[in-house]
């Protein structure tokens, strides 16, 4: 830990400190407020990082209040800032509630705007073109687009999250925003009313900006093209949630092609010819040959009925069909172009459909050449579209050009950035080796109130038996508490065979079983909460970002040890990486990553003081293998059990009916 700041300015670090007093600002915005010293500590680091435009990297644990330690002396510092979230759930959270509640704490007139992808937002030119789909929509599309028309009148932001009932997967989404490819800039007739161009606007003239690490890196492509620069005009830079940033900037500065953008394209293309320039190309035809091109490039990844796989890009290319199914989309690419050249005058769609044509060729052209030094290719391919990805190893490159480019404040935080007190899983993909670090360990008393099992003896993770004696294992865990249970996996064949199976041993009980999939998240999330005897089955996207307080969960189970899947290209190309330069990708690589994977699950365990609950991890290795003792001891400081007799005693003991208590101090 490096904690050596220096001590010339204390107005901040002061003025921080009596906000988090017992009897200071914090304290009387919220009764129940109790300093907290790591919270404390926290706030005191980042107080010093803005004062000195210094870099701070800060690992929190769960319940230190590590939002209200960056906002708090951000506020006071009076910078202006941007704050980049992993979730939209968290931006809407700082800027619907956290954010307000503090300037009004301390009455200070900030100018707080809300910035998200362009998807997030309704697209007035492209509503207007849904209605005049070539294809007519079903029943419950129109009833979708009919909610969103009517409320389109009203809203001000635009933001496609205020539209009730609107579910996030809906197919109208891509109908009614805009994407970097069919956005028509200037040149549409919308452009004066447009919600992203008023939120941008609403972006550069606020003190605070809270956006999303995707639209970071899209900040830093976009200024490229010379569109107005966010970045450059803050002094403080906040990434909550930074553990995710590596994988988020790496993503976006890919370049990708993918069936879905050629879906689109037909799409977009049928649409404008017909209504544009009806009789003057083929648009018909074009589109069917955009659509049988797509579905040839999938066919060619993938084959048909394949899951969802992320494949080595030499288990394709260089292959006939995935060559000539690359060559089907460069000549459909630039047929689409010639026509487009000659219509392009009629008006700015049809302008944009032929860039997008052209760009179409270009990657296409691109990914039949050899991928450029330093970066690595991968497909991602399943049953509805495949996708060819080539991007760096990391954002190491592009963080530290941005961090180094002008005297700003950097802090980077979250619940887990390494299983060491170096924080170099983080720092060395960021290129932030030289940055200062700080690791706040979480106040809740685990040893108390939480207990794990790693269940022996038990099937080991590769043999047959295992989903099916993980179900079995959950199934009595639920029938002791009478359901409030997670069980997460770390695959979808073990989430469907597992939630399958629990099914079939629960409903017997009358313990409904939720599995991812079968709903939005949203959705199954909170019939979770709504039912009284309910278990829910889950992979990724449950492992973290889901805040379920009290005893609505007291049992989390995790199949097995979340190590990255074999033969991911990436992964596999970062290990070379690794070892080129003498290191260890086992110990440097797969062990930190699912350290930071496993300490994420069981974090959904305990989310406040009163909470109390059991974690099962059913694998062997956690306490058989060597590397297993540095993964447990990054989990938090759990009480183990001996056995799942004590552990199902544990369960009762939690499950038997208590004098309601009030409610303890919780972290702000």
């Amino acid at each position: 830990m490096n904690e050596s700041f220096p001590d010339d300015a204390f107005a901040l670090r002061a003025e921080v400190a009596r906000a988090f007093a017992e009897d200071g600002d914090l304290a009387r915005l919220d009764p129940r407020f109790r300093p907290r010293p790591g919270q404390t500590r926290l706030a005191d680091a980042v107080a010093q990082a803005l004062d000195s435009r210094d870099v701070l990297v800060a690992e929190a644990g769960t319940g230190v209040g590590k939002t209200y330690a960056y906002l708090v002396p951000l506020l006071l510092s009076g910078l202006r800032a941007m704050v980049s979230t992993a979730t939209k759930g968290l931006q809407d959270q700082l800027f619907l509630r956290d954010l307000p509640r503090l300037a009004r704490l301390f009455g200070l007139p900030v100018q707080v705007a809300l910035l998200k992808g362009r998807a997030s937002y309704l697209c007035l030119h492209r509503l207007t073109l849904a209605r005049q789909a070539p294809e007519p929509l079903d029943v419950f599309a129109l009833r979708q687009l009919a909610r969103i028309e009517t409320w389109a009148q009203g809203t001000r932001s635009g933001d496609l999250a205020e539209v009730e009932g609107l579910d996030e997967r809906s197919a109208v989404i891509p109908l009614v925003s805009s994407t970097r490819d069919n956005c028509l800039g200037a040149d549409c007739p919308s452009w004066r009313q447009c919600h992203v161009v008023q939120a941008r606007r609403e972006a550069m003239q606020a003190d605070i900006v809270v956006v999303n690490h995707h639209l970071f890196f899209a900040d830093l492509t976009l200024r490229d093209t010379g569109m107005a620069e966010l970045l450059p005009s803050v002094d403080a830079v906040v990434f909550d949630e930074a553990h995710q940033l590596n994988e988020a900037g790496v993503q976006f500065l890919g370049r990708t092609l993918a069936s879905s953008q050629l879906m689109d394209f037909g799409r977009d293309l049928l649409a404008a010819g017909l209504t544009q320039a009806r009789g003057f190309g083929p648009w018909q035809e074009l589109a069917a040959r955009c659509e049988l091109a797509a579905r040839e490039l999938r066919l060619a990844c993938a084959g048909p009925g394949r899951a969802s796989v992320r494949l080595r890009w030499e288990e394709r290319a260089g292959q006939a069909p995935f060559d000539e199914a690359l060559e089907r989309v460069a000549r459909v690419a630039t047929e689409a172009a010639e026509h487009l050249e000659a219509v392009e005058a009629v008006g700015p769609d049809l302008q944009r459909l032929l860039e997008r044509a052209r760009s179409l060729l270009s990657r296409a052209e691109a990914f039949g050449a050899e991928a450029e030094p330093g970066r690595v290719r991968w497909i991602d391919a399943g049953a509805h579209q495949a996708r060819l990805t080539e991007s760096p190893l990391d954002v190491r490159e592009t963080l530290r050009a941005q961090v180094e480019s002008g005297r700003r404040a950097w802090i980077f935080t979250s619940a887990t950035l390494g299983d060491e007190p170096s924080l170099a899983w983080f720092t060395r993909r960021a290129g932030l080796d030289e940055a200062r670090t700080l690791q706040v360990v979480s106040p809740f008393d685990y040893a108390g109130r939480a207990r794990l099992l790693v269940p022996r003896p038990f099937p080991r993770p590769a043999e047959p038996a295992h989903p099916d004696e993980v179900a079995a294992l959950a199934g009595r865990c639920a029938r002791a508490l009478g359901g409030r249970t997670f069980v997460l996996t770390t695959t979808l064949r073990a989430l469907q065979r597992i939630g399958e199976r629990l099914r079939a041993l629960l409903q017997p009980c009358g313990i409904e079983v939720l599995i991812q999939g079968e709903g939005p998240k949203r959705a199954l999330l909170a019939r979770f909460l709504e039912r009284p005897r309910a278990v829910l089955v889950g992979s990724h996207s449950f492992w973290e970002g889901i805040d379920v307080p009290g005893d609505a969960l007291q049992c989390v189970v995790i199949d097995k040890l979340p190590f990255p899947p074999p033969g991911d290209p990436l992964a596999e190309a970062r290990s070379r990486a690794i070892e080129a330069e003498g290191g260890s990708a086992f110990n440097d690589l797969f062990v930190p990553e699912t350290a930071i994977a496993l300490k994420q699950g069981a974090g959904r365990l305990i989310r406040s003081e009163s909470d109390r609950g059991l974690l099962v991890i059913c694998d062997t290795r956690l306490v058989q293998m060597g590397y297993g003792r540095r993964l447990l001891a990054a989990l938090p400081p759990m009480r183990p059990v001996a056995d799942e007799a004590e552990a199902l005693a544990w369960l009762a003991q939690l499950g038997a009916p208590s004098v309601p208590a009030s409610p303890p101090p919780e972290p702000v």
